[in-house]
């Protein structure tokens, strides 16, 4: 008995993109309400100067919704149409049940849906199933999300997280294209230092649940900072070279909005040319992990820095720790 399968690859794409952005607008001063330091400080740390915070009618799964919502409308994709839903995400505060079987329900997706866990290069290793479903036939179109509520995994007296993080969502949908729109993703994890980012205390042991312990999130900042700008770098290339894409060919450059100063040298340690825009949306929007590429991407089309149809470098990097890189063309702005 021979066991059917599809045979004939076919090419995979972004086919439309939306976002979330949460209505409450959060300033370095309201920051420094709590957190000892200043809006100065700040700014020259990481480049921030405002965040988003979920209200309290904003939920995880209500951000994710709203994302793919104007990404399907952006693709001219029908929830039928949905063979997967893959929500990267963090911060879904339940190990089950998984975010995306509720976010597909929400949205009249009747379909397999699951939750993965990479930190802030979740939304590129999502990007890549997702792509390799498509390419190999398994489903025609797959809805990628990537979201975060960091404000709820937060201690704001911890001056080296506090005022980095923040929440969102942003949504593609991936489906079969004329032409490859997702390039070979470059992609690994460095588990030798996964204490590097951290969510502390662990869920594990006996504490009771109350708000005095739940987990927050710690990061040694000077250790991504050694890390990331210097080996993203050499992923950058090497997803460069499996896509067959010159540096000099890039229309854009979409790193995860960690913080401006790792943009600006990783950028420059890549060595892009000027002609390349470089997405620098962690100045208004913070650090919002996985949702951070879609985000970025969402604000360079709003802003005219690129165009549906560019050539775009998407590089993402963090807990674990883990990273993944790709070329891509960028997708309509739903």
């Amino acid at each position: 008995m021979t066991i059917q399968q599809p045979t004939e690859l076919t090419h995979a794409a972004m086919l439309g993109l939306g976002v979330h952005r949460p209505e409450r607008l959060v300033t370095n001063d309201e920051i420094c309400e709590v957190l000892d330091s200043s809006d100065e400080w700040i700014q020259t740390r990481s480049g921030i100067r405002t965040r988003r915070f979920a209200g309290e009618d904003e939920t995880l799964i209500g951000m994710s919704t709203s994302a793919a919502e104007k990404a399907l409308t952006a693709a001219g994709v029908g929830a039928d149409q949905v063979g997967c839903v893959i929500v990267a995400t963090s911060t879904h505060p339940e190990h089950t049940p998984a975010s995306a079987p509720q976010v597909a329900t929400a949205l009249g997706i009747n379909a397999a849906a699951f939750d993965i866990s990479a930190g802030c290069a979740g939304f590129c290793h999502a990007l890549n199933l997702a792509a390799s479903m498509v390419r190999s036939g398994a489903e025609s179109h797959v809805l990628v999300i990537g979201v975060e509520q960091l404000s709820r995994f937060m201690d704001p007296t911890d001056r080296g997280t506090a005022f980095i993080f923040a929440d969102g969502a942003g949504a593609v949908v991936v489906g079969p294209s004329d032409a490859t729109g997702i390039g070979p993703t470059a992609w690994g994890s460095d588990g030798s230092q996964a204490h590097v980012i951290t969510q502390t205390p662990s869920c594990m042991g006996t504490r009771s649940h109350s708000d005095a312990d739940h987990p927050v999130v710690q990061m040694e900042g000077t250790a991504v900072f050694r890390w990331a700008p210097f080996a993203m770098a050499e992923v950058a290339h090497e997803a460069l070279r499996l896509a067959g894409v010159a540096v000099e060919d890039l229309d854009a450059f979409i790193p995860h909005q960690a913080n401006l100063r790792i943009t600006q040298t990783l950028a420059k340690n890549i060595k892009l040319p000027d002609s390349v825009a470089v997405a620098t949306d962690v100045i208004d929007s913070g650090n919002t992990s996985a949702a951070s590429v879609p985000l970025a991407m969402e604000a360079m089309l709003r802003q005219d820095e690129a165009s549906a149809g560019d050539t775009a470098l998407l590089i993402a990097f963090g807990a674990g720790l883990s990273y993944a890189g790709q070329v891509v063309t960028l997708p309509p702005l739903g």
